[in-house]
């Protein structure tokens, strides 16, 4: 009896990884390239086409059989017809129907989810939602969106639209994300950070006021890492930024809390890099703002997979076509 083999390919606008396992969460071999989504999607198509084809080369050998192709990116996409939607970080990727394009390549099932649902599921099975059978899994990197799980199964919604906290409005001006002025990915995600941070660099140094960050003024050269890394410095400019990323982050939990009463929400992306730091003003927030029997239901985590988060969450959706638990 042949044993199974699972590729997962998680997209994202940064970087892209391709992998190969045998018995999830468990990983033989991994390659990560850049995705540059600038140049448009087909060179980084054509490397997660030779980075399969490389994988299955070495370890598709003795009764090893190929049985599924997970793939997980950001939203918007189609995930019955396996087609990606041009997502804020991959916005050059227009209707790219991956599924297909790896389907007929390699001759078995591929199933492509948003990168929230496929996280939700990972944690769910391996990480910080073992047991729970209400939880949220949130991405706070890039984007900002929510994967809920419900009465122990992933839920959809009506058109595999459900989730989409980033979309929500918290205020009615303030950084962008998902194409809107103050929304929660636009407060909460690392691109908000970003730009949360360039204007408080630039107040900062009309203040004459010491930064860190001042040093990265150049527009559009601050990063949410770069914010993360000066705040774990002491830097007070840093640190009221991320303080003030968690209260958004708090308000946002709130409205999942009061929607979905979850037994806990797992945060992955800035939360694992930052903790408590990010984490303790949230919480704040969301005990001030949800119903008090609800919030003291739930608990918030950060997730507990890390940064093979990405990894696992692909792998995650080609194991549900196995029909494995």
């Amino acid at each position: 009896m042949s044993s199974p083999l699972l590729i997962g390919v998680d997209i994202g606008g940064t970087k892209t990884a391709v992998l190969a396992s045998a018995d999830p969460p468990g990983v033989l071999e991994r390659i990560e390239f850049p995705t540059r989504p600038a140049r448009g999607p087909q060179p980084a198509i054509d490397s997660i086409r030779r980075g399969v084809h490389e994988l299955l080369s070495r370890h598709l050998t003795g009764g090893m059989k190929l049985e599924a192709i997970g793939v997980s990116c950001g939203s918007p996409l189609d995930p019955v017809r396996g087609v990606i939607q041009a997502p804020p970080n991959l916005s050059t990727w227009v209707d790219v129907p991956i599924t297909s394009i790896l389907g007929q390549e390699f001759g078995v099932e591929c199933q492509l989810e948003n990168d929230a649902n496929a996280g939700a599921v990972a944690e769910h099975q391996f990480g910080a939602g073992r047991g729970c059978r209400h939880m949220v899994f949130i991405t706070m990197g890039t984007g900002f969106g929510a994967g809920i799980i419900a009465d122990g199964r992933l839920y959809r919604g009506a058109n595999d639209m459900a989730g989409e906290i980033g979309h929500v409005r918290l205020s009615r001006s303030g950084p962008v994300g998902y194409h809107k002025a103050g929304s929660a990915e636009g407060w909460a995600s690392g691109g908000g950070v970003a730009q949360v941070a360039e204007r408080a660099v630039a107040a900062a140094r009309r203040r004459r006021e010491s930064t860190l960050l001042g040093g990265r003024l150049k527009r559009g050269s601050i990063t949410a890492r770069d914010v993360g890394l000066a705040a774990q410095s002491g830097d007070a400019v840093a640190l009221r930024i991320i303080r003030g990323t968690g209260h958004r982050l708090g308000e946002a939990l709130a409205i999942l809390v009061d929607i979905l009463n979850p037994e806990r929400i797992v945060i992955g992306g800035l939360a694992m890099r930052l903790g408590d730091v990010l984490l303790e003003p949230a919480r704040r927030v969301l005990r001030r703002e949800a119903l008090s029997v609800s919030a003291e239901t739930c608990k918030i985590v950060p997730a507990e997979l890390g940064e093979r988060i990405g990894d696992l969450a692909a792998l995650s959706i080609a194991m549900g076509l196995t029909g494995r638990p």
